[in-house]
């Protein structure tokens, strides 16, 4: 933000900052019960995958740059077990979550293009 770095550009970061404002929006209508378990965790891995791209991008070493995003992209796959959790627990319905499952898919994929 105040820094004007590259990762801000990146398709795959703009992407994942998306996908947690989306996950932010589902966490609005899960259940009070939920608040210190399933919000909490969705709450940290959608900001983990925005975090740990960015980590990423900072890093010089090949090496070091790939294992923070399948540290990402690890955290998006977290995310689609928690969404399989909520429809599982009729908190919503599959169709509710058309939008966030549309951008992690998105995600998922542009962060597999980046460990090639």
């Amino acid at each position: 933000m105040f820094l004007n770095l590259n990762h801000y550009k990146l398709d795959v970061y703009k992407s994942a900052k998306e996908l947690r404002f989306e996950c932010y929006k589902i966490l609005k209508v899960l259940p009070i019960e939920e608040k210190y378990n399933l919000t909490d965790q969705m709450r940290r891995a959608s900001t983990s995958v925005v975090l740990n791209i960015t980590e990423g991008c900072s890093r010089r070493s090949e090496n070091e740059r790939k294992r923070y995003f399948e540290v990402a992209r690890g955290s998006v796959i977290e995310l689609d077990s928690c969404f399989d959790i909520v429809v599982e627990s009729e908190y919503l319905a599959l169709h509710d979550l058309e939008k966030v499952g549309n951008k992690l898919k998105t995600t998922f994929i542009l962060l597999s293009g980046m460990l090639k």
